[in-house]
């Protein structure tokens, strides 16, 4: 996911909503794919029991490492009324696939996995995201190959 020429405070203005947390109003909307752009995706931390929220929003997804994946509006609501989760990533769009063709990715290679890291994904710099998630791996990016392969 990349930054894309919106900032959250915009794209508020655009479902019409205000977002009333200061934090949050500079932060980039990313680019999830190509497919329906038009579509949001809000990743965020999950909220506990003391947050007043009942820890979950509508359409939302649980994600392991502490996260959730909400696809529904009530989330943008509760942030408008400075709520909701402390941490969020807005995307717009997505990559789809056929059936299937993930899981045959990940066996020949084409991904490289790891766990969901809130730290590198909410609070790393964006040019630094890749080479931290790397790092989980005890990957250094500078020794991988554009040659695919099976050893």
């Amino acid at each position: 996911n990349k930054p894309i020429d919106i900032k959250l405070k915009n794209l508020f203005e655009k479902v019409d909503l205000t977002l009333d947390r200061a934090d949050l109003a500079d932060e980039p909307v990313y680019f999830g794919g190509p497919v329906q752009t038009e579509r949001g995706f809000v990743l965020h931390e999950r909220l506990g029991e003391g947050d007043g929220e009942g820890g979950h929003y509508n359409s939302s997804l649980q994600i392991p490492g502490g996260l959730e994946m909400t696809t529904s509006k009530d989330v943008l609501e509760a942030l408008s009324h400075g709520a909701g989760p402390k941490k969020v990533l807005v995307t717009l769009g997505y990559s789809g696939s056929r059936a299937g063709q993930l899981e045959d990715d990940i066996t020949r290679n084409v991904w490289i996995n790891v766990g969901a890291e809130p730290g590198i994904i909410f609070d790393t710099p964006v040019e630094q995201r890749y080479d931290k998630a790397l790092s989980l791996l005890g990957i250094d990016p500078r020794m991988l190959s554009q040659e695919a392969g099976h050893a």
